[in-house]
């Protein structure tokens, strides 16, 4: 199961809006067959896996990090292929909780006389798939708020410089993160301040977006993502009132303007924004600042993960720009967050929260 999740590893990013699944066909204690879904319309990970296998599957193990399903979609259903192919056991890790398939594609095999068993790494499958469940369970996608912070919780100095806080090693991890979701999300001042291309450098990241809050139409239509090669995967999340002229220029490389009626202090309805990117498939949201669309996206109650990278260093300046600049809470109202893991990354400390049950 271990070597399916690994091979999960390898679609993330690359599913929307079908959750990335890994799948290996074991027989007389031999791997004979592995593969892991590709994209939506391609086969699922266990047909990629069987059609992989080098000797005839019958009486063989399917191993296959989720449920898999028994429904018509672009493709035939894989409980169909699985019975046909005379499989003797499945090994599963966690159920797909779209209600079309929760527990019903195991129910089919076993009426079949396949041996099922259930919740082998199940923790592991489904933290590999929170993006897809909160997606298909909500239609909103799953947002991970990356920052990289100073000890004093700063994310740029005074005049704005944040390049860098943290070392090459942090920002390696952070491009990992970026292959994985499915838009990064930032705002204009991130854009103003430090023109950056929001891209994932190697491959596989060729349909990762990039959404850029602005309220006010400040960002320069020469800003790197309006017009470089990826300019048609960027969405520019603007107000109504936004000028037809700053539109105009903006969508000139092939970018797209969503418009959004603004509240009453002039700032994007951030949870309209994501209701609709959940509307258009996208299931992982990567925000990546800066401080004001983190500050908000935290008081909105709308940030499913944290990823707070730490590096050794203070900047000790009251003026600094902070990582969370919203409304803020009186103590007795502290916001207090579930600690996931902390990581040393080179000399960086990753730190990774979850909001605390019943507080989103």
């Amino acid at each position: 199961m271990r070597r399916a999740l690994r091979l999960a590893q390898n679609a993330l990013g690359c599913t929307r809006p079908n959750p990335p699944v890994g799948a290996v066909v074991v027989k007389d204690g031999q791997i004979i067959g592995e593969g892991f879904h590709a994209c939506a319309g391609q086969p699922h990970a266990e047909v990629v896996a069987l059609n992989a296998c080098t000797v005839p599957p019958r009486g063989a193990t399917l191993y296959v990090t989720l449920e898999p399903c028994c429904t018509h979609g672009r493709t035939p259903p894989c409980t169909e292929r699985i019975i046909k192919e005379g499989l003797a056991r499945v090994v599963v890790a966690c159920h797909d909780e779209n209600a079309c398939h929760c527990g019903r594609g195991l129910d089919l095999l076993k009426k079949q006389g396949i041996e099922v068993v259930f919740g082998v790494c199940e923790a592991e499958a489904k933290e590999l798939v929170r993006p897809f469940f909160k997606h298909v369970t909500s239609g909103h996608p799953f947002v991970t708020l990356k920052l990289a912070l100073t000890l004093d919780g700063r994310i740029a100095d005074r005049t704005g410089a944040s390049k860098w806080i943290t070392g090459e090693a942090a920002r390696g991890v952070v491009q990992k993160m970026r292959k994985g979701a499915d838009a990064i999300l930032v705002g204009a001042g991130t854009v103003c301040a430090d023109n950056p291309s929001l891209l994932y450098r190697g491959k596989g990241g060729e349909k990762l977006m990039r959404v850029i809050v602005d309220s006010s139409g400040r960002t320069s239509a020469r800003a790197t993502v309006l017009t470089d090669e990826a300019a048609h995967r960027t969405i520019m999340a603007t107000s109504a009132e936004t000028s037809q002229k700053t539109i105009k220029a903006w969508t000139r490389n092939g970018a797209t303007v969503w418009t959004f009626t603004t509240d009453r202090v002039g700032h994007i309805p951030l949870r309209k924004l994501l209701q609709r990117l959940g509307k258009a498939g996208y299931m992982h949201i990567l925000c990546e600042g800066g401080g004001t669309l983190a500050g908000a996206l935290h008081d909105a109650r709308l940030v499913d993960e944290y990823c707070l990278f730490y590096a050794p260093a203070i900047l000790g300046d009251g003026t600094a720009l902070s990582g969370f600049s919203g409304k803020g809470v009186r103590m007795k109202n502290l916001d207090r967050l579930e600690l996931r893991s902390v990581k040393r990354i080179g000399d960086d400390l990753l730190v990774r929260l979850y909001p605390r049950c019943g507080c989103k």
